[in-house]
């Protein structure tokens, strides 16, 4: 098992993972084009940081986002972690996220920022990791017809 910085060119290598997960485990409809774009636009963004888990030289799984600084801390917001599914409820996104927890911690973070689905399975993988809702945050969205 290899846990290592992502780069640039281990994009390709992730886009099967990413649109395979999103499109049979959640119903979504990302195709090679759009999948290329989300994950470069993450990792263009000044002061990325991912993570690629690999396992006898598959790629399992991958976390990315990127360190925000405010006034006075840094925090680092997480933008998605991807476990292929086949691999899930083994331990391993759990073991990916807290090497994350560790690296950007040793990199200056004083936190772990992240917006997740507000659902059962959600709320147990992140609360098993000692994430929790925040009291003074609140997601507001304006759809467009």
């Amino acid at each position: 098992m290899e846990i290592r910085k992502m780069t640039q060119n281990d994009i390709t290598s992730v886009i099967p993972l990413y649109i395979n997960y999103y499109n049979n485990q959640e119903g979504s409809c990302w195709n090679e084009g759009t999948a290329t774009k989300r994950i470069r636009q993450v990792m263009s963004i000044d002061d990325s940081y991912a993570l690629i888990l690999i396992n006898k030289e598959e790629v399992i799984g991958f976390v990315m986002g990127y360190f925000k600084q405010y006034d006075d801390i840094v925090g680092y917001t997480l933008d998605e972690i991807v476990i292929a599914y086949e691999h899930q409820n083994k331990g391993f996104g759990s073991m990916l996220l807290h090497e994350l927890e560790e690296r950007v911690k040793e990199l200056g973070a004083s936190c772990v920022e992240l917006q997740a689905v507000s659902d059962k399975m959600h709320e147990r993988y992140y609360g098993k990791a000692g994430y929790h809702d925040a009291n003074n945050f609140v997601m507001k969205v304006k759809w467009f017809d």
